[in-house]
């Protein structure tokens, strides 16, 4: 059994090294993660004096070369995660960081710690050096860990951030498995027709050319299609990019969002779906800001920039304003028409009995379940539906192509 050499860190933020006996690298780092140890490093006893060499050098990390380049959502989910349990056994924040500097496995992440770290050496607070990193860190993030640093609670706020990271990761990751199937689906179907069109109908168009007979109306079709496809492939691939590009310009303005929004909500049937995914994202941040000690007005506000949806955005910034003239939110949800009676109602227990946050956790919980139950019922549904009509669409094809055969079959027989 191989021997690999580890530096790790425990929950005090001390460094420790070793090697020991494992199967394989993995398999070493799950038994470290169990003793509650930090990983750095891990790698096999030849490279040892490598790895002492490395750490002598501002803690050069050796699994540079496998980082990636972004900084994805599973990044920052570790990090909070791992920066609370960090402050939560005592580190200060500045040690924290050089510690999980060295833990990233994404190489802007990595570069972005550096500099926080240096920036808070030169005297700025934790959410300022975050609040210059826009792009990796979201109003979120900065002002629910300026709250925490303000209320000596930054290991319970970072936590409960995390806990929210890891809740809308694991969401996100239902919604693409319940369409992943589907989409599947759709592609496969659409190269088959494709494929088709190219290859094998031009194949027997070559055939037709020699029958000294009219050919089935179906045939004619499929074979205008097929050479309209051929000549006009690459015009119609631009055609598509440019409506794409055309698209998402459209909607980078303001006012292209609010008609593509209006849209969506007025859509039968999705248009309460995606009603549902803006209140789940309005009331998971809620419920984290609430419990966090933000303020509600300063909640508001946060929530405001990071929901989503310009239209929703409009209807918190009037809320916003009528709760700092003192009316109750309850009663500001309710006049924009845009809630549910159940969500008004709950909002409006919260406020009476001082639990607004566990009101708005209730709320999420209940549109997450909405969401993953509607995707399951459409998925469901569309899958046979969508194999039919694929189906369907490739048989006339084939049957298209035979039938001029079939004819021919019937004259020899005749």
């Amino acid at each position: 059994m191989p021997k690999f050499y580890y530096v790790a860190r425990n929950s005090s933020g001390e460094k420790i090294t070793g090697n020991e006996d494992a199967p394989n690298q993995e398999e070493l780092i799950i038994r470290l993660q169990a003793k509650n140890l930090l990983v750095i490093d891990v790698l096999s006893e030849t490279n040892s004096k490598k790895i002492k060499t490395l750490e002598k050098h501002e803690g050069v990390n050796v699994a540079r070369k496998g980082m990636h380049g972004g900084v994805n959502e599973s990044d920052l989910v570790l990090f909070c995660r791992q920066m609370a349990t960090l402050l939560g056994a005592g580190v200060t924040i500045l040690k924290a960081l050089e510690i999980m500097q060295k833990q990233v496995s994404s190489k802007k992440f990595y570069n972005v710690l550096r500099v926080m770290v240096k920036e808070m050496e030169a005297g700025i607070s934790f959410h300022e050096a975050m609040h210059k990193h826009p792009k990796i860190f979201s109003d979120l993030w900065v002002n629910l860990v300026e709250s925490g640093e303000a209320s000596g609670n930054l290991a319970i706020v970072l936590n409960r951030l995390a806990t929210y990271l890891e809740r809308n990761v694991a969401f996100k990751s239902k919604i693409i498995s319940a369409l992943m199937y589907p989409m599947i689906l759709t592609v496969a179907g659409l190269g088959a027709v494709i494929f088709l069109s190219v290859k094998i109908i031009p194949t027997f168009a070559e055939i037709f050319k020699s029958f000294k007979m009219k050919l089935p109306a179906l045939t004619e079709i499929l074979l205008l299609f097929s050479g309209f496809i051929r000549t006009y492939f690459l015009l119609i691939i631009g055609i598509i990019v440019l409506l794409i590009f055309a698209f998402k310009k459209f909607t980078s303005t303001k006012k292209g969002r609010i008609i593509v929004e209006t849209f969506m909500y007025k859509l039968p049937l999705f248009g309460n779906f995606y009603n549902a995914l803006t209140v789940e994202r309005f009331s998971s941040e809620m419920s984290t800001l609430v419990e966090s000690g933000v303020p509600i007005l300063y909640a508001l506000e946060i929530a405001e920039h990071s929901v989503g949806s310009v239209i929703m955005e409009g209807m918190i910034r009037q809320i916003k304003e009528d709760v700092r003239n003192g009316k109750p939110l309850s009663q500001q949800l309710e006049k924009t028409g845009f809630f549910e009676p159940m969500v008004v109602q709950m909002v409006a227990v919260g406020e009476e009995i001082g639990e607004l946050s566990q009101m708005f956790k209730k709320i999420n919980d209940f549109y997450q379940d909405f969401v993953e139950t509607f995707l399951t019922r459409i998925t469901a549904l569309f899958e046979p539906l969508m194999l039919l009509f694929m189906g369907g669409i490739i048989g006339i094809m084939v049957v298209g192509m035979f039938l001029p055969i079939f004819q021919l079959t019937k004259m020899g027989g005749g």
